[in-house]
């Protein structure tokens, strides 16, 4: 499974980046707002796009189709990996189509049901972004979404890629990748969650205990 860091945090970028961690990134308004300050956005994602080779989630502000395809252009044009963000609307999934038909990657976001997932891919989504925490946060099941959507595009052969998103914790990851998600997106804070173990940390403090217990140096 491909693992893309969500958030627009250059900091965050290179250190995941450095590691080798990440497939990607994801951004959204919320996210370049916080970071921005008084640069321009799209010098931010020029610089996210050459520090990460791999798909760039940028998401356009627009709520018209034809405003949605203008802004979309405009943002494919920053770099070649730019996948562009639309909202699951009536506008986006238009908007989604004649993007595709340019040959632009599209993502669309803003996913809560099957029903949204399936239009999707229709209309030719590279990547659908179901929203699992938010689901989670009115009582809902979002994991058995990622699940209805990956028994529905494999059923029908839908080429459209589950990129599971609005992921809380480590448990939401693994639980995606069990269920085949093709993809998820994670703040840093979740990603270098994933390496943390007790075990881990006992087992060093154990193995450098008794090292020292040889005093001697390497």
């Amino acid at each position: 499974m491909k693992l893309f860091l969500d958030t627009a945090d250059i900091g965050e970028i290179r250190r995941a980046a450095d590691a080798g961690l990440i497939d990607g990134i994801t951004t959204n308004p919320s996210l370049i707002s916080k970071v921005a300050g008084s640069r321009d956005p799209k010098e931010i994602y020029l610089e996210i796009c050459e520090i990460v080779d791999g798909p760039i989630s940028l998401e356009v502000v627009a709520i018209e189709r034809t405003q949605m395809v203008e802004e979309g252009r405009k943002l494919a044009g920053i770099h070649e990996n730019v996948v562009v963000k639309v909202p699951l609307t009536e506008d986006g999934l238009k908007a989604c189509r004649e993007l595709i038909n340019s040959g632009i990657p599209v993502n669309v976001t803003l996913c809560f049901s099957v029903s949204q997932a399936l239009l999707a891919a229709k209309a030719g989504a590279t990547y659908i972004s179901p929203f699992v925490g938010r689901i989670d946060d009115i009582s809902g099941e979002g994991m058995q979404l990622i699940h209805q959507i990956r028994q529905i595009y494999d059923g029908y052969g839908y080429a459209t890629e589950i990129l599971a998103a609005s992921l809380r914790h480590p448990l939401h990851v693994v639980e995606s990748m069990m269920l085949g998600a093709d993809c998820c997106t994670i703040p840093p804070k979740v990603l270098w969650q994933l390496a943390k173990h007790p075990l881990t940390d006992s087992g060093l403090e154990a193995f450098l205990a008794d090292w020292d217990t040889l005093e001697v140096e390497l």
